[in-house]
């Protein structure tokens, strides 16, 4: 029991920590569990959780919490409707429009937590992740989005068609670490500048965690007056 509750303690102080964990824990299950209805279901659960820690993890920034709740509420209710109607576009199209802004807000309120004072605490590092992951997350709805209103967006290796959301989220993790392995491809011009914009958002977190960490170290070796 006092395991248990030492874990629990553990898990509220590391809220980023639990959020980043999700994410990687969804995109290894997915593959898995797409095919079959209940799989979606379980992927439902799996999305529900990760907008529920990405809400812990706001808390502990000095973003407004309100603001997420606000849009988190409406897109977890579209999260169970996707599940249980995953052929529809009009349901794909409002839950894209409103997970996109919630996870780009989730990334704005960790990049604050992370210049939010000169310490770097553990959770901190995890937001660093976890910021990255978010954002490759949200980028991922907004290409579904496009999708949804300018079909033939984008194409694949696999056939055509349009791609499914795990393609286009590993387009959007390949498009915002600059690797180039995805095997999906933007043809329409609006996906295409969508894909760009990734691709500077990719390039300039890289450069504001860098640059926050240097200016961290210069602040330690300054000597106090």
């Amino acid at each position: 029991m006092v395991s248990l509750r030492a874990h629990a303690a553990t898990l509220r102080r590391h809220p980023s920590a639990v959020l980043l964990a999700a994410q990687l824990v969804a995109v290894l299950a997915y593959p898995f569990l797409d095919q079959e209805a209940w799989g979606r279901a379980v992927v439902g659960t799996v999305q529900l959780a990760i907008v529920l820690a990405a809400l812990a993890a706001v808390r502990r920034t000095p973003a407004l919490t309100w603001v997420a709740v606000l849009i988190a509420a409406p897109a977890m209710v579209l999260t169970v409707l996707e599940a249980l109607q995953p052929d529809s576009a009009a349901l794909g199209l409002t839950s894209a429009a409103l997970h996109a802004p919630f996870y780009f807000y989730i990334s704005y309120a960790m990049i604050r937590y992370l210049f939010h004072d000169d310490r770097v605490t553990r959770d901190e590092l995890f937001a660093t992740g976890a910021a990255f992951t978010v954002v490759a997350w949200g980028f991922a709805y907004v290409f579904a989005a496009c999708q949804a209103i300018w079909p033939a967006s984008f194409i694949g290796a696999a056939g055509d068609g349009p791609r499914s959301w795990f393609e286009l989220l590993f387009l959007s993790f390949s498009t915002l670490t600059s690797v180039g392995l995805s095997d999906v491809v933007p043809i329409g011009a609006h996906a295409r500048s969508l894909v760009m914009v990734e691709m500077v958002a990719g390039v300039f977190y890289v450069a504001l965690v860098v640059a926050r960490l240097v200016s961290l170290a210069v602040v330690r070796q300054r000597p106090e007056s």
